[in-house]
């Protein structure tokens, strides 16, 4: 039980550190796949299987970070490469904030 919980506690650490960023296919295959693992894990420790879930929301993250485009599904610069300027260079148009 205390290794569910340890798990749980990583995947959601994870989760607020990357918070869907990616502004190329790279991080966002990264990020989303690190989402989708801490969602995973959650789910699947609550079935009874956090592994499971993890590998299973890791791959489901992984394709939906690769398969979107910056410029249609934005949620943000990572931190490390926080540039408004880039997204009107990429996208054509200027940078709406939340």
């Amino acid at each position: 039980m205390r290794g569910n919980k340890l798990v749980l506690s990583i995947a959601a650490a994870a989760a607020l550190a990357l918070a869907g960023c990616g502004t190329n296919t790279g991080d966002r295959l990264a990020s989303g796949a690190l989402l989708g693992a801490a969602g995973g894990a959650i789910i699947g420790g609550a079935a009874g299987n956090a592994g499971t879930g993890a590998a299973i929301g890791a791959g489901v993250g992984a394709l939906a970070g690769a398969a979107t485009d910056p410029c249609d599904l934005n949620l943000g610069d990572p931190v490390w490469n926080n540039d408004r300027g880039a997204y009107e260079r990429r996208c054509g148009r200027p940078y709406r904030g939340r």
